[in-house]
């Protein structure tokens, strides 16, 4: 037997980046202090997004929702600001020979309303993921008994005692305990299972807040967790997230002194945010990457034809150009899917050249795939418009649209939500932004969830055995070193297939008002709410 030590890792913590709705700075109740906490002196005011879904950890992938479930849960494991991993509800993960992990909880570990955290509110959780099918479904892939058909239960997940449970895997996989602090596998409170919606509404908290109030579509207030006994104590009263309707109206708090974090500057501020707020401006490379994902069952983009169009789309694109114009060098042209702050990233890929601004061939591909059948509509590209995307989708559909010929247009859903809907209820017409963060420091977290046939987050329903069959391969691999050349033939698939395509690698660009101290934005481009404090 041996223990699993925590290891330095640099990423992040999943998905795409939006806003959703409603400007100001907050809903008077939760900022006057009038609710269950110990009253609202020294609440944090902090730009946030709508969730998509209900606050259950194993059915979010996105930002709005994510936030906040990483605020009032805690897993076995969690990272640090730099990245690093450390036990939380965890005592001890040993291995006991490849594929078996034996995990042991701490003393004490309790949730908010007092009742001890046990081995089952993890196995339940996780089993209850897999049998709903719930979007973090595919994180559980590599355990004994898994079928992306549904199980009931997973065979590799037996509870030994209230503190005890194992964990079997179908193969050996090196960074499987690194997964283990994504909100995927957080536990969830007994109460959960008799009515998952309502629990979703008003969760039983284990983490360093709990919720306290939830105004949708406005704002939601978070205070501390009196049963919390980790190492993350918050430092001050509460966090009251504001849901802006454009990020221009939150850079306008933030410099008034309205709002008090932000972590998405506006671009029309790019030029000028780090001059306006000095040294509490915040402009950090982070695992982010940005791209547009093109349906599989979009009209003229897929067979022959599709490879064909969407290589001359990506082709179409000047990404110098953009990064330069739009976003004042806050963003990087992407040389592959994943991020350059993530081991084993490659810039010089095979096939890498259908990212580079190369208009004479992109119209010869165009017209080959004219040949096999004209192209006729429009190509759009969604995005939700209170996310600060409008000026960088006109670019890239102008790009496309001079370089081409065809009516490319953006397409503005009102807010992140109702963009993500439609891309969830598969019911969005044409292409639509996507992006991802890092849920921990692996090539594979940016290409399997995302491209694998049964990813969680496959939003384009692309399929392609031979990248399943790399995936699983470099999934086995025995450590980082060895994966990375499979998961590059992964990539090199992809370049061909372009089922999304890749524009750039994106800093965090955010900031603090005068009103705030011990501000620091950690490797997944968030801040770190628990170490804030009012001045």
């Amino acid at each position: 037997m041996r223990t699993v030590k925590a290891a330095a890792i640099l990423a992040v913590g999943t998905l795409t980046l939006g806003l959703a709705a409603c400007g100001g700075s907050g809903n008077d109740e939760a900022a006057s202090g009038q609710t269950e906490s110990t009253g609202g002196d020294n609440y944090v005011l902090a730009y946030g997004t709508e969730p998509q879904n209900p606050l259950i950890p194993g059915n979010t992938n996105e930002t709005g929702g994510g936030r906040i479930i990483d605020e009032i849960f805690s897993g076995l494991v969690y990272y640090d600001t730099e990245g690093k991993i450390h036990n939380d509800l965890a005592e001890s993960i040993d291995l006991e020979g490849d594929t078996l992990y034996k995990v042991t909880l701490k003393d004490g570990v309790k949730w908010q309303d007092g009742t001890p955290v046990t081995a089952n509110d993890f196995v339940d959780a996780w089993n209850y993921i897999v049998a709903n099918s719930l979007l973090g479904e595919s994180f559980f892939e590599s355990i004994k008994g898994y079928d992306p058909e549904g199980v009931p239960t997973l065979e590799g997940l037996n509870v030994i005692d209230d503190k005890t449970f194992t964990i079997e895997l179908s193969q050996p996989e090196a960074d499987f305990p690194t997964r283990l602090g994504y909100s995927a596998f957080f536990p969830m409170h007994p109460s959960a299972f008799e009515d998952i919606d309502a629990y979703g509404e008003n969760p039983i908290s284990n983490g360093p807040y709990k919720l306290a109030e939830w105004n949708h579509n406005q704002d939601a207030t978070i205070v501390p967790n009196e049963e919390y006994a980790g190492d993350k104590k918050p430092q001050n009263d509460g966090v009251t997230f504001v849901f802006y309707a454009q990020q221009d109206a939150a850079y306008a708090d933030l410099l008034a002194g309205n709002l008090d974090v932000l972590d998405a500057i506006p671009d029309s501020a790019f030029a000028s945010y780090e001059t306006e707020l000095g040294d509490r401006a915040v402009n950090q490379p982070s695992a982010i990457f940005q791209s547009f994902t093109i349906p599989e069952n979009l009209e003229h983009f897929n067979g022959e034809e599709g490879q064909l169009r969407r290589q001359a789309i990506s082709m179409a694109i000047d990404r110098d150009e953009i990064t330069k114009t739009i976003f004042q060098g806050t963003r990087t042209p992407a040389t592959d899917f994943t991020s350059p702050v993530i081991p084993g990233h490659s810039d010089s890929l095979n096939g890498a050249e259908v990212l580079e601004y190369n208009p004479e061939e992109a119209k010869r591909l165009w017209a080959e795939a004219d040949k096999i059948k004209p192209f006729t509509g429009e190509f759009s590209l969604s995005y939700n418009a209170d996310g600060g995307h409008q000026a960088w989708v006109d670019a890239v559909a102008n790009s496309i649209r001079n370089t081409l010929g065809i009516d490319a247009v953006g397409n503005a859903y009102p807010d992140f939500k109702s963009l993500r809907d439609d891309v969830t209820n598969r019911t969005i017409k044409g292409a639509f932004r996507t992006g991802w963060q890092a849920d921990y420091p692996s090539l594979g977290n940016f290409l399997s969830p995302l491209y694998a046939s049964n990813g969680g987050s496959n939003d384009g329903d692309y399929a392609n055995p031979e990248v399943d069959n790399l995936l699983k391969e470099a999934a086995a691999a025995g450590d980082v070193e060895a994966a990375t050349p499979i998961y590059n033939k992964v990539q090199e698939q992809l370049l061909k297939d372009l089922p999304a395509v890749p524009l750039w690698y994106a800093n965090v660009n955010g900031g603090s008002s005068e009103n705030v101290e011990n501000v620091a934005f950690n490797w997944k481009s968030v801040p770190v709410y628990t170490q804030i404090t009012k001045k």
